[in-house]
């Protein structure tokens, strides 16, 4: 197996509790209270401005010029085309601003940051991917298993359920197990504890919308 296999093995618990998460399920249902789901957005919006600008320090760093237009790539979608996304469920969902950066959020985002900044370029690429691979999987699991009538978050789940989406995916996770074969055992290593990291993150950031988690 190559290494994006053997790693996403060690948090298959992990996305198994995120799919049985309150969140999800009834985000898959329809029924998730609209101010759950407004935390969220605002959130995930101050968080894709960082995402992005994480993907770009990527693409600066990058062994090779197509991996560097990939990642640049990345960080315009993030930052441009999905920002656009949330502007429009902003509209649809009665917000007006995005607010303060929450704790998860903001936890989130700086460890991002600065393993993009300070870790070898191999280990950032690994930290980012679960926000790819696991919104995509679980937009595959709402859209393929869980079928609901003028469910208010449709939109949503045809984004990250979508095809589009599923090539810059797959190309990322491809990417992914390039630079892990090519670079040394203690780096591959650490290239798998910033994935298992990230991917705790997406589940806290999922827990921290649903029970609306602030600081203090």
């Amino acid at each position: 197996m190559n290494w994006s296999e053997i790693t996403w093995n060690q948090i298959e618990n992990n996305y198994q509790s995120i799919l049985d998460m309150p969140f999800i399920t009834e985000l898959a249902a329809g029924n998730l209270p609209i101010h759950k789901f407004q935390f969220y957005m605002a959130q995930d919006s101050l968080y894709l401005e960082h995402f992005g600008r994480a993907l770009a320090l990527i693409a600066a760093r990058a062994n090779d010029v197509d991996t560097t237009l990939n990642y640049i790539k990345y960080a315009e979608t993030a930052i441009v085309v999905e920002n656009a996304l949330h502007h429009a469920y902003f509209q649809d969902f009665g917000l007006t601003e995005r607010g303060t950066m929450q704790p998860v959020c903001h936890h989130y985002v700086h460890f991002l940051k600065s393993t993009a900044a300070l870790d070898a370029v191999e280990i950032a690429m690994a930290a980012v991917l679960p926000c790819f691979w696991i919104y995509k999987k679980v937009g595959d699991h709402i859209l393929n298993q869980v079928k609901s009538s003028n469910n208010p978050y449709q939109k949503w789940i045809d984004t990250y359920g979508g095809e589009d989406f599923a090539i810059a995916v797959q190309q990322a996770i491809d990417l992914c197990d390039k630079v892990a074969a090519e670079t040394s055992p203690a780096i591959r290593e650490k290239m798998t504890e910033a994935f298992i990291t990230a991917s705790k993150m997406e589940y806290y950031f999922w827990e921290a919308a649903y029970d609306i988690k602030s600081w203090m």
